[in-house]
């Protein structure tokens, strides 16, 4: 995710965004999905250079691919300069926690509905009677 200057027009911000996709999957990596969160208010001021920027352009990038992709995004982001901030998180270990518990879920419910219809076909004979 990184945050750009609210006044860049969008054209450049399209520009920047598809010059990190190009540059990621030249390196080998994938670029699975764009969020353009849009703009909003910034929870702090943040000085760079000799502005003070109080709302920041969301940008979220969905990149798949090794350490070696994500080191070169991060020193081109730190060397643009409508780039305000920027954090990358690593999310593979959290997709996987999440998978194994949707995982239980489906089987957990996959288990009441079986029991769920074996006592109303158990159930039904009863209350014909």
């Amino acid at each position: 995710m990184f945050v750009v200057d609210p006044d860049l027009p969008e054209e450049e911000m399209d520009s920047m965004v598809a010059s990190l996709s190009t540059q990621i999957s030249s390196q080998g990596g994938v670029v699975n999905k764009v969020e353009k969160i849009g703009r909003q208010r910034l929870a702090y001021v943040i000085r760079k250079g000799s502005r003070k920027f109080q709302e920041g352009f969301y940008i979220l990038l969905h990149v798949g691919g090794t350490g070696r992709e994500i080191a070169e995004i991060e020193r081109r982001l730190r060397v643009l300069d409508p780039v305000i901030r920027f954090l990358t998180v690593r999310v593979d270990e959290d997709l996987k926690r999440a998978q194994k518990i949707k995982a239980r879920r489906e089987r957990r419910m996959a288990i009441r509905a079986a029991r769920q219809a074996a006592n109303n076909t158990g159930a039904e004979p009863e209350e014909e009677e």
